[in-house]
């Protein structure tokens, strides 16, 4: 997929829609699911969005799955429709990089340049300044991509550890580090550490033999013409992992119950690395929302051309929320099932992006 579309994720800029009513923002579901149901199947046509899949967590555990529309004309969606995720993509590839930090294989703040330097960077010195958790925070000063620049080559924007700048790059720089040191793909590692403990059948970084195209969500643009389908066959860090949404939301409810890391790394990763917004930081892959009183939500999204996604857990009420579509319209119903499944914690998370 294209990795420019949209966004360089300072990304929730425009997820929430204004122009469309809210649900009414409340904890009680006792009214029934198919009420709901029905409701979203509407805003779906309305929006001219042919496929959503929405995963809801309580208790620390992955409830519900519900999958609405079709896949492509006249192919109604399955319950495991598989999805591409776009920048969801990231937050597997830190968790792979906590988990071999927690077993003591990796350091978060050794410099990443004993195991990779880009081609671009041998002459710029800054390079030996990238650690894992300036990679992770979204601090090293690249772009989001470097096709974006002028001269298509890798380069600062400012000094590593500074400030705060949404990349891609990032996290293909730590990829090639990481493969480099283990002499493994990253594809491999994640299904070491994570897909094959969480019975992930279903995802992965690359098209090969195990997908099933036939399950594969085609992605429609905001008129909702079909994209031509991409089976990457080379991982990227940072983007095009394909999913369910019953494999992401086990991954999910695994980071509410501490992840399978060590009790220092976990606080490490919702510690708030850097400032991005007010009332919102970014941690070690996931956006850290402050909601107050102690509160607070970790949350990332993704979005490539046909893919909108949003995931959203609350660590302390065990709760979470996910939400895929492929559709260029996605992020317009954002807002609404935020508010829906979320109560007032989702509409606290509408609140800080749409001021």
């Amino acid at each position: 997929m294209t990795k420019s579309f949209y966004f360089t994720l300072l990304f929730f800029m425009f997820f929430f829609s204004k122009s469309y009513a809210q649900t009414e923002k409340t904890n009680d579901h006792s009214h029934t699911n198919s009420i709901f149901d029905t409701e979203i199947e509407n805003w779906l046509r309305e929006l001219k969005i042919p496929a959503l899949g929405l995963g809801i967590i309580e208790n620390g555990k992955l409830k519900q799955i519900k999958v609405f529309g079709q896949i492509k004309e006249n192919n109604s969606a399955p319950y495991n429709t598989i999805f591409n995720v776009a920048s969801l993509t990231k937050p597997i590839t830190s968790m792979v990089a906590l988990h071999l930090v927690s077993l003591g294989k990796w350091n978060l703040d050794e410099p990443v340049y004993k195991y990779w330097t880009d081609p671009d960077l041998v002459n710029d010195p800054r390079n030996k300044k990238l650690t894992t958790r300036i990679i992770l925070s979204h601090q090293t000063g690249f772009p989001n991509w470097r096709y974006m620049k002028e001269n298509k080559k890798l380069s600062f924007d400012f000094e590593p550890g500074t400030q705060f700048q949404y990349s891609g790059e990032g996290f293909e720089y730590l990829r090639k580090a990481i493969e480099n040191k283990f002499k493994k793909p990253i594809e491999q590692l994640a299904k070491d550490l994570i897909f094959q403990p969480l019975k992930m059948k279903d995802t992965n970084y690359i098209w090969d033999t195990d997908t099933d195209k036939s399950r594969f969500a085609i992605g429609y643009d905001k008129n909702e013409k079909p994209y031509e389908i991409e089976e990457n066959k080379q991982a990227n860090g940072a983007d095009d992992l394909h999913t369910t949404i019953e494999d992401y939301g086990n991954f999910l409810a695994n980071i509410l119950n501490g992840g399978n890391l060590s009790k220092d790394v976990y606080l490490e990763m919702i510690k708030k690395q850097v400032q991005t917004g007010k009332s919102k930081y970014f941690g070690l892959g996931f956006i850290i929302y402050d909601l107050g009183n102690g509160d607070y939500a970790l949350s990332h999204g993704g979005s490539d051309e046909g893919t909108f996604c949003l995931t959203v857990i609350l660590p302390k009420t065990k709760q979470g929320i996910l939400i895929f579509t492929n559709s260029d319209n996605g992020y317009k119903v954002f807002d609404k099932l935020l508010s829906q499944y979320l109560g007032e914690n989702g509409g606290k998370i509408v609140e800080i992006e749409t001021k």
